[in-house]
């Protein structure tokens, strides 16, 4: 299908943002015409890309679904594949699947004020020639990772391993584990999601760790969920489940913050009732950090713990000296024998989907850019981007942001209006975007926008705070700028 010649709205990214945009455009703003450009061959961003064993959500459905699409299947925390249904299912319904380009990688857009448009600048694989879209309006939907490559560190003597590397991001569709040795170097989500996948093929499994991380075992069923959904229909039922489980994780996140030190212990507790007595926690399972300095690694029905303890996988709490030819050799001097390496080490950051951005041909560098309301970017005139909460659901802060680009083209229509520009706060006080320590985060968090100290400029990762400031708060405050085409100045990027 031809792009067409202009369009009111342009998505990038056809993952659970990107589809959840789309649905809420549909939903919201039906006479807006829209796209969706997706630079893989297929839609679901990260529940399409990630394929390895055991693969699953990290957060529960209720809130990582959408609001307005009720999720109906009986886990809570569920399987990729289960999840990719449910975007595709929600796609179809809302008439979205139409209004999807495959194969088309955003390279560039440029911001011309004089038109009030963007240019946009795709690839396709399909041909040699770029193609170009124009839009009244950018929406990024891109998520803050990259697709093509995860963060994998060289080890020394890598070279010399006889047997197989394989990073999770990218699990070859032929590799047998059958009666193999198998090491997972990491000790997050992925690695925790991938031991007991890989404990009911391989011979041996090892999760080899530099340090611990927090693990919380959770029921994949959701009890409450299951016994409202049998007696309310899901209009009703979906709702209450949502709010019970957002203000539940809302306040486990204010208590950790609030009371580490009772939560460490807390959380210990739970790991020694799941190991068998003697297990070393404390090595093991005990973190240098505070709880949710990094992300809480959840557990789904404590398979991970019983994999422990059941004897069908082990953990070694170690630093790597280098791969020798049949293992890792590790810092302790103990080597790991290995036919198989798992490199759950992580992601790297790339914001945009790496995307260049020009204000009037300016290049935007989004280092010097501060982000208003955690969705726009200061100088950056008619642009949102998705940024989903580090402490709850992804999906939570992405529903809220859809609702208000929603707005957003409401008021432009309804001023006579065409143009928002934010602008950067008036003092000089900034901080890294993402909270975290996590490692993929470190070694990113330069390359993205600031914050600043208070709103519109700071983001709280808060849903309550944003539910108010997103869908109930002001359009218009000291942070942002609306105006004509006719007006609009050329200028550079405000920082």
């Amino acid at each position: 299908m031809m792009a067409p010649d202009h369009l009111d709205v342009l998505i990038v990214g056809a993952g659970l943002s990107g589809i959840g945009a789309a649905c809420q455009l549909r939903r919201h703003r039906p006479d807006k015409t829209f796209a969706v450009l997706e630079a893989r061959d297929e839609v679901g961003g990260t529940w399409d890309l990630f394929r390895y064993p055991g693969v699953r959500s990290d957060s529960d459905m209720f809130t990582l679904g959408y609001s307005f699409a009720p999720w109906r299947a009986p886990k809570a925390i569920a399987e990729g594949a289960t999840i990719l249904d449910y975007l595709r299912r929600t796609a179809e319904e809302y008439d979205v699947t139409r209004h999807i380009r495959l194969g088309h990688r955003v390279v560039r857009a440029d911001w011309d004020s004089r038109q009030g448009r963007w240019t946009v600048l795709v690839r396709r694989p399909d041909t040699a020639d770029p193609i170009t879209f124009t839009c009244a309006f950018l929406y990024a939907c891109t998520g803050y990772y990259r697709y093509d490559a995860g963060h994998t560190p060289h080890f020394a003597g890598q070279d010399r391993f006889t047997g197989r590397i394989v990073h999770p991001q990218h699990w070859p569709v032929d590799l047998d584990l059958r009666d193999r040795r198998v090491v997972v170097i990491g000790s997050g989500a992925t690695a925790v999601t991938l031991v007991p996948a890989l404990a009911r093929q391989a011979a041996e499994v090892t999760m080899l760790q530099r340090s611990p991380t927090y693990v919380l075992a959770l029921s994949a069923r959701d009890g409450f969920a299951d016994a409202l959904r049998r007696r309310l229909p899901a209009r009703l039922a979906h709702p209450l489940i949502r709010w019970k489980n957002l203000l539940g994780v809302t306040l486990t996140y204010q208590f950790s913050r609030w009371a580490p030190g009772l939560m460490r212990r807390l959380l210990r507790r739970g790991v020694a009732r799941r190991l068998p007595a003697g297990y070393d926690v404390d090595r093991h399972f005990r973190p240098r950090y505070d709880p949710w300095d990094q992300r809480l690694c959840v557990d789904p029905d404590g398979e991970f713990f019983a994999t422990l303890a059941e004897g069908r996988a082990r953990v070694v709490t170690d630093t790597i000296e280098g791969f020798t030819a049949t293992g890792i050799r590790l810092t302790s001097g103990t080597e790991l024998p290995a036919e198989v390496v798992v490199t759950a080490t992580g992601l790297d950051l790339l914001a945009l989907g790496g995307i260049t951005l020009r204000v009037d041909g300016v290049e935007v560098d989004l280092a010097q850019t501060v982000a208003y309301k955690g969705m726009m970017l200061s100088g950056v005139p008619n642009f949102a981007l998705t940024l989903g909460y580090t402490n709850a659901s992804w999906t939570l802060k992405a529903d809220l942001v859809a609702e208000y680009v929603c707005r957003l083209l409401r008021h432009l229509e309804r001023t006579g209006t065409q143009v928002v520009t934010p602008s950067a706060p008036p003092d000089d006080r900034r901080a890294p975007l993402i909270g975290l320590s996590s490692g993929y985060v470190r070694r990113g968090i330069e390359r993205l926008p600031r914050q600043g100290h208070r709103a519109p400029w700071r983001a709280h990762q808060n849903y309550l705070r944003d539910l108010l400031l997103l869908r109930f708060g002001r359009l218009t405050d000291p942070g942002v700028r609306f105006s004509r085409v006719d007006s609009a100045p050329r200028r550079s990027v405000d920082a």
